[in-house]
Parts: structure tokens; sequence; C-alpha cells
């Protein structure tokens, strides 16, 4: 239905607006009644450290960092783990009490049918879900994956969806945390890496960013990318660890880098790993001259600089084939050897070797 220009306007006078202060979850990174993303690439652990999040405010409310948040309830919409194998045993792990822990699968439409919850379109029941049980923490993950009827690229439609999500948290004091992926594009600021349109950070009070140290590949930093109610807090490290076979989170204090400082050296790191895997590929049936190695990596995106920093751990060596002629690259033997039997398994060594350590075989 078309709408038509409003004839009514409702102004209010400061006057009558009481002040309060802001309230937190995690004082300096989550505030309730607020929107927060939380962004990261697949794999770095982003569910496991909401689950952590949502066990501590089942428990005692105590941070990772020791500040002191409320005791309640946490309402979860999960898209990708599974309750029985997933996200019960990890809740569990980090020391949730489950009659605070709640998940929402599905809503009932009009049909009688059940089907997944949509944002917006479902806010009403999940509204309803929030206050039949009195979270103060609601976790949809991946907001992608329960975004729908609006195009998530589209800064006016994101911002029309958020808003009302955004009412729904200021409502219920409850701290709405979505999950994203980083998107593909470069950038300096970390702000602008999480994918779809920058309406949604923009639409959050609270910006987070979770990555692979870039100095420690096993372990993890969480940082704060924009903080609009209290100064940035400092970035903490963790690691994910899975001693008995179920993955969680052993937070290691804090941590000398920025959010901007973080995706950029994450986004030096991918494309290294990139350009590893190019010259193994590229090299797994001989030498190839070293113009046309730099030509082909060119056709495939990969600058020249990024391309020589990747010789030494791609195991490439120069050779000439005679004192006059141009240099060849040739992977070591023991790197083609390496190469030749992961292909026979369909699995390249290499680039595992240049992965991040994942401590859990499921999702993290």
């Amino acid at each position: 239905m078309p709408k038509h220009p409003s004839t009514e306007s409702h102004v209010r006078s400061m006057t009558g607006v009481h002040p309060r202060p802001v309230e937190w979850l995690w004082p300096g990174w989550i505030p309730l009644g607020k929107l927060t993303v939380l962004d990261g690439d697949p794999g770095v652990g982003k569910s496991t450290l909401l689950f952590d999040l949502a066990a501590r405010l089942s428990r005692d409310g105590v941070m990772p960092d020791g500040a002191a948040g409320p005791l309640g309830a946490a309402l979860l919409l999960s898209a990708e783990d599974g309750e029985e194998d997933t996200i019960q045993p990890r809740l569990a792990a980090a020391g949730g009490v489950a009659a605070r822990l709640f998940t929402l699968p599905a809503v009932r439409d009009d049909d009688g049918h059940m089907r997944p919850p949509e944002v917006p379109l479902d806010l009403p029941a999940i509204d309803a879900a929030v206050r039949q049980y009195g979270a103060r923490l609601l976790v949809i993950d991946p907001l992608m994956a329960y975004l729908t009827g609006a195009d998530a690229s589209v800064d006016q439609e994101v911002r029309r969806a958020l808003f009302r999500l955004a009412r729904l948290a200021e409502r219920r004091r409850c701290a709405v945390v979505c999950l994203r992926h980083l998107s593909k594009a470069g950038g300096d600021k970390a702000v602008y890496r999480g994918g779809g349109s920058i309406g949604i950070v923009a639409a959050a009070r609270s910006g987070l960013v979770a990555a692979a140290d870039p100095d420690n590949p096993g372990q993890r930093i969480l940082a704060a990318a924009k903080c609009n109610l209290a100064p940035p807090p400092r970035p903490l490290r963790f690691a994910l660890e899975a001693p008995d076979g179920v993955c969680r989170v052993r937070w290691l204090g804090e941590a000398d880098i920025s959010a901007d400082e973080l995706v950029k050296r994450a986004e030096e790191r991918t494309r290294l790993q990139e350009a590893v895997a190019f010259l193994r590929n590229l090299l797994a049936d001989g030498p190839k001259p070293t113009q046309q190695c730099y030509l082909l990596a060119h056709i495939e995106g990969i600058a020249r600089r990024t391309l020589q920093r990747a010789l030494q751990p791609a195991g490439v060596r120069q050779r000439r084939a005679t004192r006059d002629s141009d240099p060849l690259w040739e992977l070591n033997p023991d790197v083609s050897a390496s190469h030749e039997r992961s292909t026979r398994g369909g699995t390249d060594l290499g680039a595992m070797a240049q992965a991040p350590e994942k401590p859990d075989p499921q999702r993290t």
C-alpha cells in the first residue's frame, strides 16, 4: 500500500525527557538496549565467543575482563549450529545455567507451519519471546541468514529493518548482538569491512571485530571498531580450546593492536596465503620463467610485492638453466613431493599449514 504524506507530527520537548546513564551487558563493549555488530571471518570463533558471554550472563554476570554485568537470560537465533551437538555442549562447557539459556529455532506462520524466524517480519514474535523469558541478550547468528524482505546491500532498506530491531532492544532493555562475516573488499578501517551495507554498523552503537592474532595464529583478538557510548575498550586476546572435544573460549588478557590494524594485517595474511597457494599450484608441474609467473599472478590479482613475499613460505627457489638465460622459479624438491601427495589426497597441505589452528572439527 502506498504511503501518503503525514499531516501530523509528534514533537517532544526535552523538558519532559529524564536522563539516565547507559546500561551495559559488558561495560564498554556491549550496551543494553542497543544494537551491537560482531564481525569476523568464518572459523575465528565469533559464535563460541557469544556462547561464552551468554553463559556468563546466565551464571553470574562477570565478564571476561572482570567487569560486572547483569545476571539474566539469553535468547539465541542460530542458523548454522545444531542445538544438540554444538550449542548446548558449548554453553555447558562455558559454565552456563541451562534454565536461563534459550534458542528460537522457528516461528509458526499463518498456515500453522513452522519456519525459521525472519527480520523484520517476525520481530513481534521475537519481541514476545524476549519479554516472556526476560532475555538481556539476543544473539542473531548470522544476521544475513535472518534478514529478509530487505536488501542487505541497500543502505535505506537495512536502516529501516534495523530501526525496528533497535526499538525492540530499547523497549526490552536487551542487548542485541548481530554476527556478520568480513567482506573481501579491502579498506583501512575495520568499521567498513563487515558484509552488507554500511547501514548495518551505522545502526549499531557498538561494532566489534574478532580476528586471528597476526603474531600468533593459534590465538584470536577481540577489538572495538566502533564505540559510540564510551571510550574504546582495550582489545582482548583469547584462544579456542577443546580439552574434552567441546570448543570453548579461554581469555588471555589485553592485546596491543587496534581493530583497524587487526583487519589490515588479517587481509595481508589472507593475500599471502593466496599467493603461496598460487605459486605451489603454478610450479607443481615444473619450473616457470620468473616474468611469466609475475604476469599470471597479475592476472589473478596478486601484487608483485605479495608474490615476492610468498616465495619463501611457498618453498620456491630461483635458478637459471644457463648463465645467460632468464631466471626460473621452481619448487624445492621436498615441497614438490608434499604438493603431489596432498593433491592426490584432495587436501592442500600448504594452505593448511598457513591457516589458523582449529581445536575443534566443528564450526567455531
